[in-house]
């Protein structure tokens, strides 16, 4: 691995992935109390509800129909994801749409309008708006923020 030869650049990355990737593992299963997210992974209802979530964060989902992808009812998925992951579901989804969000504006010259769709916002403004309420930022000053940053 420290030689030039073919391969050597993309070598190092993939076996640092599956170095994170066995250490998680390990991690998780080794745990006898995971907390959060690490715990509700366990519980296959609100695997499938999570992976859902990562899958298509821009499908209009509701408790209800998180619920119906975990196989409970709406009560009991709400219940149990809040008790498991130490928030609500849409909470979570909110969080997961914002971090997605955020990784396309640093990483990508994708319009905000866009970005608004792939993260399941009908529209520029009610994206801006929820982005603002979680990060503290409209998505363009982030953008430019994180920008300067890395060129600095």
């Amino acid at each position: 691995m420290d030689s030039e030869r073919p391969g050597a650049s993309a070598a190092v990355p993939a076996l640092l992935d599956l170095l994170l990737l066995y250490t998680m593992r390990t991690w998780l299963e080794a745990t006898t109390q995971p907390i959060g997210w690490a715990q509700a992974l366990r519980d296959p209802a609100l695997r499938a509800a999570l992976d859902a979530i990562q899958e298509r964060p821009a499908a209009p989902w509701t408790v209800a129909t998180l619920a119906r992808e975990a196989s409970l009812s709406r009560a009991a998925f709400a219940r149990r994801f809040t008790t498991l992951t130490g928030q609500p579901p849409l909470s979570y989804l909110t969080w997961w749409r914002m971090t997605i969000a955020a990784r396309l504006l640093r990483t990508s010259d994708a319009s905000l309008q866009t970005i608004a769709g792939r993260v399941g916002y009908g529209s520029e403004y009610a994206f801006s708006k929820a982005f603002k309420r979680e990060l503290g930022l409209a998505p363009a000053q982030y953008r430019r923020q994180q920008r300067a940053a890395a060129e600095t």
